[in-house]
């Protein structure tokens, strides 16, 4: 709070704290939670990563051509692509719904922070 808040009194001291500068800083932890948790599940290199081995794990075809050996490869090596994106799927949308959960409890939170000297007036009404 600058000079201007200095100046005032302090009912428009705590109006100025309460609807301008908390929500501010609200927004912005809830936009730090976002952000933190969309990075904690790695979420965007997992989508650009799919259809990536599963842990680097490939084989190679080596020299040569036999068919046996080029068809056991090519279906190992498919079932690290699958076992890959699969896995990647399951993290994927368990990072979507921690997001999501985030998302809704933020604007709960802020929701509730916004109102909430409503409610303490409410509260001084019933009880007095």
């Amino acid at each position: 709070m600058g000079e201007v808040a200095q100046k005032q009194n302090i009912i428009f001291q705590w109006l100025f704290w309460e609807f301008f500068e908390m929500p501010r800083k609200l927004l912005r932890i809830w936009r730090n939670f976002l952000v933190f948790f969309l990075n904690y599940f790695s979420t965007p290199f997992l989508i650009k990563t799919f259809f990536s081995h599963w842990r680097r794990y490939k084989w190679s075809y080596g020299r040569g051509f036999e068919i046996g050996r080029y068809l056991e490869v090519f279906v190992s090596n498919l079932i690290s692509r699958t076992l890959g994106a699969v896995l990647r799927l399951f993290l994927i949308l368990f990072g979507l719904l921690i997001e999501i959960f985030i998302f809704f409890a933020g604007a709960f939170v802020f929701i509730l922070w916004l109102i909430l000297p409503l409610i303490l007036l409410a509260g001084f009404k019933i009880f007095f």
